[in-house]
């Protein structure tokens, strides 16, 4: 409990570092935070035209929504993918990078890593809402639904800094760790369903039926995935406009949990020899 004091105490240094990184990072450009912007649509260009005209990924039109737009069932999940993408790596560079602050003078270290999920988290905010709007201007009926968007982006962010809290301290141990998560990133994207639908690995685990002479199917380990129910319940949500799964509800909250206790209690843990280490 001392610890999350601690934490609380320092919440002004938080937002402080937060608008830090928020104002820093698109400083001295023209168009400034409509940047944060690019790098989603870019991708979303490229595999609009990757996966829906060469390959022909075809995910049906939302059910009841009865939208049939590539682009915007692919950003429905992209957006958070990107979010926890971002803030998982960012987060874990966030002590390496300021190893002379914190060589310098004594704060709860933790807040570098939280600042990091806080800037992240305002370009996701910005992303969602051009989102909300492209989809409503496209006949998408998503305000109903808002209350449980911001529900399940507040778990995606709880787990993103759980991760990122543990993974900040293992970089510091070895600094192999940011370029093993960038492979590791780079497999995630593609095993979780953003490219292409959920049916798809189901039609696949029904055509191969049980593995190895057990009952477990390739379902039951695609699964274990943490990110399938976040991205499953955004684009449920926001493309299909349908209420999405109760008990993904419960697995996203279980995860989060999860996520967040470890990472508090690792980086608890480590604080202390994080200046000696650096």
């Amino acid at each position: 409990m001392g610890f999350l004091k601690e934490v609380f105490s320092s919440r002004e240094l938080l937002a402080n570092l937060a608008l830090r990184e928020i104002r820093g990072k698109y400083k001295r450009t023209v168009l400034g935070q409509l940047w944060s912007l690019a790098n989603p649509l870019a991708l979303m260009a490229i595999y609009t035209v990757v996966f829906s005209f060469i390959l022909r990924v075809q995910p049906g039109p939302g059910d009841p929504s009865g939208l049939d737009v590539f682009a915007l069932w692919l950003l429905a999940s992209l957006l958070p993918w990107l979010f926890f993408s971002n803030a998982v790596t960012m987060g874990m560079g966030s002590l390496v990078e300021n190893a002379n602050l914190i060589q310098k003078v004594y704060f709860p270290r933790i807040v570098l890593p939280l600042s990091v999920i806080v800037s992240v988290g305002y370009t996701w905010i910005i992303e969602m809402v051009v989102l909300i709007v492209a989809l409503t201007l496209f006949g998408a009926v998503v305000w109903p639904f808002i209350p449980l968007i911001l529900v399940t982006m507040i778990l995606l962010a709880l787990f993103a800094a759980g991760i990122a809290l543990m993974l900040s301290v293992a970089n510091v141990y070895f600094r192999d760790t940011q370029y093993l998560m960038g492979l590791v990133m780079q497999f995630w994207l593609y095993l979780t369903p953003i490219i292409y639908p959920l049916s798809y690995v189901k039609n696949l685990s029904d055509s191969v039926g049980p593995l190895w002479g057990t009952s477990i199917e390739i379902m039951d380990l695609y699964k274990l995935n943490p990110l399938e129910p976040f991205v499953s319940i955004f684009r449920t949500m926001l493309y299909d406009n349908a209420m999405p799964s109760g008990l993904d509800f419960v697995i996203c909250a279980v995860w989060a949990m999860v996520a967040l206790v470890l990472g508090l209690w690792v980086f608890q843990r480590s604080e202390k020899r994080l200046a000696e280490l650096l």
